[in-house]
């Protein structure tokens, strides 16, 4: 088992250094193959400091966010209602009040509340239903 983590231990220094950000893997057994996709978050560029998100769905570099942006605190699918078909939890223009649950990450097959951490208005949306989201991925912005 050691011989294995060192192995991963190894391949995660590499990817860090070459900057690989996914990495496809595929064994075979004899009664089927196992196949994983695992997509890293460490090389995730999001620029909100200066007021300015680059690396998501809706954004565009030239767009200027004001107010608070909510992010996502882990790597899963964001979902904005708790079903299919259900009504969202919030829109743009929607109040909220800190501690409201605004979205979902799914991780591990586990539906984890995002909760408004400031109350205010919804001003933007940056994510749908099914999004892919990394950790510190933007998701919506409260002002």
């Amino acid at each position: 088992m050691s011989s294995f983590r060192a192995t991963v231990e190894n391949m995660s220094k590499i990817m860090d250094d070459m900057g690989i950000t996914e990495l496809d893997l595929e064994r075979q057994f004899l009664f089927g193959v196992y196949r994983k996709h695992i997509h890293l978050s460490k090389q995730q560029a999001v620029a909100t400091s200066v007021g300015v998100i680059s690396n998501t769905p809706k954004a565009t570099s030239s767009q200027a966010v004001s107010g608070h942006i909510l992010k996502s605190p882990m790597v899963g699918v964001a979902y904005l209602s708790s079903e299919p078909g259900a009504k969202p939890f919030v829109k743009v223009g929607s109040t909220v009040n800190a501690g409201d649950t605004v979205a979902l990450v799914e991780a591990m097959k586990t539906f984890n509340p995002i909760k408004a951490d400031v109350s205010g208005v919804v001003k933007e949306i940056f994510v749908t239903d099914g999004t892919a989201v990394e950790y510190d991925t933007p998701i919506m912005v409260i002002e």
